[in-house]
């Protein structure tokens, strides 16, 4: 895939009004510190399409983007962060189980990891999700250009081991130094072709 058009659809606040574009979809997850929308920006050279912010746990939305015409990117609102209420929280997880289990055209969801972290329990929990509803995925780490060569071969077997994954299973990128964007589209070619 070579992603040339990309655009801001529309976002949604509510598990009941999930759209349906009738072509498939690859959900972005992760934590609200992970890098999501710069992620976004860097796979479509575009460093304005989805807002990033300094502070994390801005995305309290399921956001919508369209990529070539041939797939929707939804970016799902970050989880884990602290200064979120309880009210809040529960609404983001009902937005995120809402979609991922009632979405008719996901094809794969993308999990964002931090790769100088180990994995933290939530997102041992959204990998187990995705395991229990049968949703294909792969492994993102984010954040690579903060590591040596040597340091990121380490930490991607650390990733691999904390997630239960073989290390083939996760695509090391860094949206600063543009590296793994070949890879990342690389899989998504192969979740569109199923």
């Amino acid at each position: 895939m070579r992603i040339i058009n990309a655009k801001f659809v529309t976002s949604v606040a509510d598990p009941k009004q999930i759209k349906d574009f009738g072509i498939k979809e690859i959900a972005i997850a992760g934590r609200s510190n992970v890098g999501k929308s710069s992620f976004i920006n860097f796979l479509t050279n575009n460093k304005n399409l989805a807002k990033t912010s300094s502070t994390p746990g801005r995305t309290r939305l399921l956001n919508y983007f369209n990529i070539n015409n041939e797939l929707i990117l939804v970016d799902l609102p970050g989880y884990g962060y602290a200064k979120v209420g309880g009210d809040d929280k529960d609404n983001w997880d009902k937005l995120i189980g809402g979609y991922l289990q009632n979405s008719q055209n996901l094809v794969a969801v993308a999990i964002l990891v931090d790769i100088r972290h180990e994995p933290t329990p939530l997102d041992l929990q959204m990998v187990a999700f995705a395991h229990h509803y049968q949703i294909p995925f792969f492994i993102v780490a984010t954040k690579a250009d903060k590591l040596s060569k040597a340091q990121i071969q380490k930490q991607k077997q650390v990733l691999a081991t904390g997630l239960k994954l073989g290390v083939e299973n996760i695509v090391v990128t860094s949206a600063l130094k543009k590296m793994g964007l070949s890879e990342v589209l690389q899989q998504f070619d192969k979740f569109l072709a199923n």
